[in-house]
């Protein structure tokens, strides 16, 4: 048990570094980079695709993109016409930095004003990962259960901002505003909650408004 705990530290330490780097090189590219964690069916895909399509006439913006196969959601992710590209974790969880390092290099994305990584489905294995990231943002739908964030506290703790998506849908399935409000800030008091929706648009205007407070410098007009 021991060994097993050194070896975690130590590719966690590593990865740390790693990260740290990425942090620098971003800062001196001024790109602002946010970094998606959720469940798998939270709608994580559908709120990016949007959040490109929305934030390209004013900002230079792209992805990343992690899964353990296929690469169905970078194909969504490019009908925005943002910079999109793939890493496919294989037998892996989480995305870590060294991943995020070797998918920039050669990656032809030009200078971006604003990079999202969209991490694998799991609300477990991201959560330890720092990918260099400024912002980090979990989402969380109203069909999971109220309790989810109880259940997978680091997620919640480490995140910057909690999303609540599918939103319109939230009475048909019997959803508990209230009691999934106060399971966040159990774990995470005070931490800024969205209610929004990708397909009807509810509370979108308020996560993008957020996206742009933190991403600087606009595009060229």
């Amino acid at each position: 048990m021991t060994n097993t705990v050194a070896i975690e530290q130590s590719i966690l330490n590593k990865n740390d570094e790693l990260a740290a780097a990425l942090r620098e090189r971003f800062r001196e590219s001024g790109t602002f980079v946010v970094n998606l964690l959720s469940s798998p069916g939270s709608g994580k895909t559908t709120l990016l695709e949007e959040t490109l399509r929305r934030l390209a006439p004013r900002f230079r913006v792209g992805a990343l993109v992690g899964d353990q196969a296929t690469d169905n959601d970078a194909l969504r992710l490019r009908r925005s016409g943002a910079p999109v590209r793939q890493i496919t974790t294989g037998e892996e969880c989480r995305l870590d930095a060294d991943m995020i390092a070797k998918a920039l290099d050669g990656w032809d994305s030009g200078p971006l004003d604003v990079l999202f990584i969209e991490n694998v489905g799991n609300l477990i294995c991201p959560a330890e990962y720092d990918l260099g990231e400024n912002f980090r943002a979990v989402l969380f739908s109203v069909t999971e259960g109220e309790d989810k964030p109880l259940k997978y506290p680091l997620a919640f703790n480490t995140a910057d901002v909690a999303l609540l998506t599918k939103i319109d849908i939230a009475q048909a399935v019997g959803f508990d505003r209230n009691a999934a409000r106060a399971s966040i800030h159990d774990v995470h008091p005070g931490v800024p909650i969205l209610e929004l929706s990708s397909r009807s648009g509810e509370g979108f205007d308020a996560w993008i408004a957020l996206v742009e407070s933190h991403a600087g410098a606009k595009a060229p007009a």
